[in-house]
């Protein structure tokens, strides 16, 4: 995994939809080949991936909405792996 910058901007990748999947009971990640079922960290920090949001913003706000710090390390691990994934874009 890379190194995450945390003033990039991170969007769901391209072909791929994130939405919220009733019957799973779950946010999902479709893309043409299938579906990822999320666990309920990694689509915390996807429903915030909007391309308009830096990583640092991402992770203050979910330290806020948590009540909780030091999620940085984990939340810019995770971005990488999407990102490796192809889940996620990284914009300037």
């Amino acid at each position: 995994m890379g190194i995450v910058d945390t003033a990039a901007r991170p969007a769901i990748g391209g072909g791929l939809r994130l939405q919220w999947e009733p019957a799973q009971e779950a946010h999902v990640l479709l893309y043409p080949e299938g579906m990822v079922k999320l666990n309920q960290s990694a689509a915390a920090i996807l429903t915030r991936c909007d391309g308009m949001r830096t990583v640092a913003d991402i992770v203050a706000d979910l330290e806020r909405a948590y009540s909780t710090a030091g999620l940085s390390p984990d939340v810019c691990a995770f971005i990488a792996l999407a990102v490796e994934r192809t889940w996620l874009e990284l914009r300037p």
